[in-house]
């Protein structure tokens, strides 16, 4: 057992996930000298990654990230729209540590044609190269850029969502608290999808799952060290590197958060709805039994994964077909100011 915690009992894999999980070709707990490796191994999907971009437009754009820092965006969006429609900002996953701007493009793709959406994904700085502040400061200046260019970009700023999964949803709710501090324009949604939340690691959640599943205890305390230094699990954290620090959810968008119950991030994400609901936020929360990390991208074939892309697809059809409706008193009064 890793970081000295007592044993308690796993809730159960999905049938289907617990197979695949069987004959998967990774080690359940990340070191420090796996990084280069798994960072080479995601390298190794650009192909894939490029026929998945076959049929849309792109548009690479230089901009400042922090401190002025050239950063790369990507625009993606149905080839020949000229009409403004909905905006999607999308930051990737890999444990703060890995991964690129295309590492879960798949999850955002379909609402490019299905809702005429322009898809703007962010090359961020990963640690340990770049520790906290960089990642969510990089984000977040991505996601100041796709406002001031939203009109060039064909982006309606009156429906711009934030979606991210694993520590891309981390990011993206800590942008989202940013941009509510900020003053940016208020967000019309937000997609967390298993996101990375919280640097302490004292949940029950994060006890159970150590040392079994896709990522776990070690592997999440690997990556919160990496991001944060001798500073994490210290009070020395803000809310915009670990947003589930944040006592204060009200401002926030309609909020989508779906994970796992065999899953370390499980309680922080139950957490995060409940504390958006006490201040009369808008927060719709999955909890997916027997899912593991990241299962649609793990095992896309399994019934639990259709099911949970399905429930997130719908959710951000209703969001977008809603006509502004969906919006929270707390966003409107933002918006007031």
């Amino acid at each position: 057992m890793t970081g000295n915690v007592p044993a308690v009992p796993t809730p159960p894999f999905d049938r289907e996930l617990a197979a695949a999980l069987a004959v998967a070709d990774f080690p359940a707990t990340l070191t420090a000298d796996m990084i280069p490796i798994f960072r080479e191994r995601a390298a190794t999907t650009d192909t894939m990654i490029m026929e998945l971009l076959e049929n849309v437009e792109r548009r690479d754009h230089v901009i400042p990230g922090h401190e002025g820092a050239e950063i790369t965006v990507s625009v993606l969006s149905r080839p020949g729209r000229t009409a403004p429609g909905p905006g999607v900002y999308t930051i990737h996953g890999g444990g703060m540590i890995m991964g690129d701007r295309f590492t879960t493009i798949a999850t955002v793709l379909p609402w490019i044609f299905e809702h005429g959406a322009v898809v703007v994904t962010v090359e961020y700085r990963l640690a340990p190269e770049f520790p906290d502040p960089y990642p969510v400061e990089d984000c977040f200046a991505g996601l100041k850029w796709t406002f001031e260019n939203a009109a060039d970009l064909g982006i309606d700023t009156q429906r711009l969502l934030i979606v991210g999964g694993s520590a891309g949803g981390g990011l993206a709710a800590g942008t989202a608290l940013l941009a509510r501090d900020r003053r940016l324009p208020p967000l019309y949604g937000q997609v967390l999808q298993c996101p990375m939340l919280d640097d302490r690691n004292e949940t029950v959640s994060s006890r159970q799952i150590d040392g079994v599943g896709t990522w776990e205890r070690g592997s999440n305390l690997l990556g919160w060290t990496l991001l944060l230094g001798d500073r994490q699990g210290t009070d020395d954290v803000s809310i915009y590197a670990a947003p589930g620090r944040a006592t204060d959810l009200a401002g926030l968008a309609p909020t989508f958060i779906d994970c796992g119950s065999a899953e370390v991030f499980r309680d922080e994400c139950v957490a995060y709805a409940s504390r958006i609901w006490e201040v009369g936020g808008s927060a719709e929360l999955h909890i997916w039994a027997g899912g593991l990390h990241g299962f649609e991208a793990f095992a896309p074939h399994a019934a639990i994964s259709q099911a949970a892309t399905a429930a997130r697809n719908d959710w951000v059809s209703r969001l977008l077909d809603n006509g502004g409706q969906h919006k929270t008193r707390a966003v409107r009064e933002v918006a007031d100011v």
